[in-house]
């Protein structure tokens, strides 16, 4: 994925390239200079100082000794591992299997105090019933060809759903009534998740919002999302799984999940339209 020169993951990468470039400018090195002494071509310089191409850990270790520079190679691999960290292709992040990509999440749950979640695609995955999940991931696995661990990955997805009832945490769930429509599984699957919806709507710690569907919107649906406290926002897109945690960016999407809310409606208007939701499925 092309990400756009404003996204965190791009932004961390030109960042690396900004320290990169002063250490060489602080060593009174050009890039000519600090390529004859890695024994590359200049041309490799100029690509990693203007963040056309990352660095790998070697060329850091590379350049920070060329420059006089060694006590800040292990500061410098550790923002370079962040950055790649912040856009994940699925087929990288599923290599080892979905259950393993369902693990690797529950830390993050378990630690995170305020969930705030927006989806316009799916049932968010803390909310989802069994079958539901196990449609949905049936689905990921045969569409992108991946090892059959689908009962696994349903297993972990579930277990992760236990910070729904444990602690003092927070849960603010957003969907788009399209949502409530989209089928998958089937009648009878979609019929017992919706009515898994209406319950969890009446637990203490959680507000269910319905956006509803209608001609004339002023915000208009976005891609679905994850807000994890005021620290990380997780979007998931097509093409892969993006990881934000730069403050202004989360705070946009803190601002949108706020304009989101406005046009929901709750309590027995949302039951409303979950309930006319199954009574379409006859």
């Amino acid at each position: 994925m092309a990400l756009s020169a404003s996204s965190s993951a791009q932004q961390a990468r030109q960042a690396l390239a900004k320290r990169l470039e002063d250490i060489c400018r602080d060593a009174g090195l050009t890039g000519a200079d600090l390529a004859e002494r890695c024994g590359w071509s200049r041309s490799k310089s100029s690509r990693i100082m203007n963040a056309r191409t990352p660095p790998s850990a070697d060329d850091i270790r590379a350049w920070c000794e060329a420059c006089g520079a060694e006590d800040q190679t292990e500061d410098l691999i550790a923002s370079l591992r962040t950055a790649e960290g912040m856009w994940v292709g699925w087929r990288r992040m599923e290599r080892a299997g979905l259950k393993q990509a369902q693990e690797a999440r529950l830390p993050l749950y378990q630690r995170t105090r305020r969930f705030r979640s927006y989806s316009s695609w799916l049932v968010p995955g803390m909310i989802q019933t069994q079958p539901y999940t196990t449609a949905a991931v049936q689905a990921i696995q045969r569409r992108r060809g991946l090892v059959d661990d689908v009962a696994g990955a349903v297993a972990a997805r579930m277990e992760r759903q236990r910070v729904l009832y444990e602690g003092d945490r927070r849960f603010a769930f957003l969907v788009e009534e399209s949502v409530l429509r989209a089928g998958i599984g089937g009648a009878e699957v979609m019929s017992g998740q919706l009515g898994h919806l209406i319950s969890i709507a009446s637990l203490p710690n959680v507000s269910l919002g319905v956006v509803p569907m209608a001609p004339d919107r002023e915000r208009w649906p976005a891609e679905g999302f994850w807000i994890y406290d005021a620290a990380q926002v997780n979007v998931e897109l097509i093409s892969g799984y993006l990881t934000i945690t730069q403050p202004s960016e989360v705070a946009m999407y803190a601002d949108a999940f706020v304009e989101l809310a406005a046009l929901a409606v709750y309590g027995a208007p949302a039951r409303a339209l979950i309930t006319s939701a199954m009574d379409a499925l006859g």
